[in-house]
């Protein structure tokens, strides 16, 4: 896919006009400091497969790969965010991420923190790091506004060194927003169309994120297609997808 190159000053003015094309911020090289600190720094929550919580971890244990393949499971959410035509914003993620670099997926993956002695609200959390991530105003989302379809549960051992083993919290939002990504975490964005979606996959530079690939095999064009009655989605679930 032909990519432009766009001034970090441009990318203040990202919206929904973008669909179809992508857009870089900055070239990054090698792991951000921040995102090296708060491995250590970050607590994760830690989760049973019925995702009760069972204690917390930091980020970077969390993530580790072990000698076969283990990896702590801890809780995570993954944001789907569609403007008011219906197209859905994908990212490419920085290439100074710790945990798959360089993949294009939904708008927005992270993790829920255990701050001090309690789990962080999912919500809250979201809204937390669509504002770090994207850029979006927190004034402009707020926790009422996701709609919380279902949770799955999936093991990827990444690179071998990095990876990810999740009860992933499945949150769609649809809301014209103002964006402003941070290139240290996302190099591209873009809206895209429904029926275009494959068409646009097949044409992406680098690997979908393992997450994103699970969730548009099972079910990602159920739940598009009922964008405007998301009940008839929500389950209280836990689907272990492979």
């Amino acid at each position: 896919m032909s990519l432009a190159n766009i001034s970090r000053k441009l990318g203040h003015h990202l919206k929904n006009q973008l669909t179809g094309t992508f857009y870089r911020t900055f070239a990054v090289q090698n792991i951000d400091v921040s995102q090296e600190a708060a491995l250590d720094e970050e607590n994760c929550i830690l989760v049973d497969e019925a995702d009760n919580t069972i204690g917390s971890a930091s980020k970077r244990m969390c993530h580790i790969v072990g000698a076969n393949g283990e990896i702590p499971l801890h809780r995570a959410f993954s944001v789907f965010l569609f403007n008011t035509k219906g197209e859905m914003l994908m990212q490419r993620r920085g290439n100074k991420k710790v945990t798959f670099p360089n993949v294009y997926a939904n708008a927005c993956c992270s993790h829920p923190l255990w701050i001090g002695d309690k789990e962080e609200d999912i919500f809250l959390a979201a809204q937390r790091r669509l504002n770090y991530e994207l850029g979006i105003p927190v004034e402009q989302i707020s926790p009422t506004d996701f709609n919380l379809l279902t949770r799955i549960h999936y093991h990827h051992a990444g690179d071998g060194k990095w990876g990810e083993h999740e009860i992933d919290y499945i949150l769609f939002l649809q809301k014209d927003v103002y964006l402003d990504p941070n290139p240290d975490e996302i190099t591209e964005v873009c809206y895209v169309q429904k029926e275009k979606l494959d068409e646009t996959l097949s044409k992406f530079e680098a690997p979908i994120s393992p997450w994103f690939k699970l969730i548009h095999k099972h079910r990602l064009q159920f739940w598009w297609n009922n964008l405007n009655q998301l009940h008839l989605c929500e389950d209280k679930n836990v689907h272990k997808l492979t």
